[in-house]
């Protein structure tokens, strides 16, 4: 036993190593990943610093913030050292940084390119576990006037109706629409059924002067886009 071996602890370190003060010394930048959720738990355990906890956790996940954001209170709470007022701090943290995002992206308004539209949607679709498809609705100067969540599915795909789309989009006076929907599994290839229908969209978009600009499909932090690869 070594019982009488003190515990190093973040107190123990020179103040500018500690993250709340490296933070306040040297500005959000200079810490790590692991730094900066160290403040969101706090404090460690008896064994492990807040530092060591953070790491161990990122260490679970390949170090991905994209996959710590898809974590639940219940799945951070499996870890030593995390009750559920610091799950739900942590949860808190990823949710403002996902809403951020989107948030960013749409107030730049115009969609110029498939980058665009993969800003405006990452946060909404990038995380979730079960596949969704939205709308973006766009006016003559590509100016973004909506966006319209279409249909929830599972693991594997979700239904979607045309008609929904197109009556949408005729109400809010759409000229173009960009279609996105994501992929669970982190792989951005279209299936058959996801260029069936990016098609069958585009055809009857032609007969109502309504044109389909893009499918955005996003895996993660990859999308693939149907006008890039010149399927459009």
């Amino acid at each position: 036993m070594e019982q009488g071996r003190d515990k190093i602890t973040i107190k123990c370190w020179a103040e500018d190593d500690r993250p709340r003060e490296k933070l306040l010394l040297k500005g959000r930048n200079a810490l790590s990943d692991a730094e900066l959720i160290a403040i969101l738990i706090g404090s460690g355990t008896a064994r492990e610093t807040a530092v060591d906890l953070a790491k161990r956790i990122l260490g679970h996940v390949g170090d991905n913030l994209a996959e710590l954001s898809k974590m639940s209170v219940n799945d951070l709470k499996r870890f030593r050292g995390i009750g559920e007022a610091k799950a739900l701090c942590m949860v808190a943290a990823m949710e403002i940084g996902r809403r951020r995002r989107t948030a960013e992206a749409m107030e730049r308004e115009r969609v110029t390119c498939s980058k665009d539209a993969f800003e405006i949607f990452h946060g909404q679709l990038a995380s979730i576990a079960y596949e969704e498809f939205w709308i973006i609705l766009m006016n003559k100067a590509n100016k973004v006037i909506r966006k319209v969540n279409i249909s929830e599915g599972g693991l594997s795909g979700t239904v979607v109706d045309p008609k929904k789309i197109f009556k949408i989009a005729l109400e809010q006076n759409a000229t173009g629409i960009i279609l996105c929907h994501n992929h669970p599994s982190g792989n951005i290839k279209p299936s058959e059924a996801d260029i069936k229908l990016t098609r069958q969209l585009q055809e009857a978009g032609k007969l109502m002067e309504m044109v389909v600009l893009d499918h955005i499909i996003i895996g993660e932090d990859r999308y693939f886009s149907f006008a890039d690869e010149g399927m459009m």
